[in-house]
């Protein structure tokens, strides 16, 4: 059983849109998940325009890799590195903590995850 960032049961994070590096709709996350695909996150508008314009665009979707591409409100799996990345720069998106794995806690603390609880 995989346990999120408070220590419980890891709960669902989306099924529509299907997210997760294990396209599973929950954030697991594994020693074959380099990008450790983990924070449950509530995307924004300002969200996606910054993850964008640092080099992921997650809006366009890309059928080719079954990706339909994120709107604002859509909950997704983010890498804790672009989560800690968006932090750093005043725009890190809402956190769904039940959701988020508790990998995530190598990359960034509860109370910044807490201060960002969706």
């Amino acid at each position: 059983m995989a346990h999120n960032v408070l220590g419980t049961e890891l709960a669902p994070c989306s099924l529509n849109p299907l997210t997760g590096f294990y396209r599973d709709g929950c954030c697991n996350s594994g020693g074959d998940d380099a990008g450790v695909h983990a924070v449950c996150v509530v995307t924004t508008a300002a969200f996606l325009e910054f993850s964008a314009q640092a080099g992921n665009d997650l809006s366009t979707p890309m059928p080719q890799h079954g990706f339909p591409g994120l709107n604002p409100g859509d909950q997704w799996c983010l890498c804790a590195s672009r989560w800690v990345e968006a932090f750093e720069a005043g725009m890190a998106p809402k956190v769904v903590l039940e959701a988020t794995h508790a990998r995530v806690l190598e990359w960034a603390t509860l109370d910044d995850l807490r201060a960002h609880s969706a």
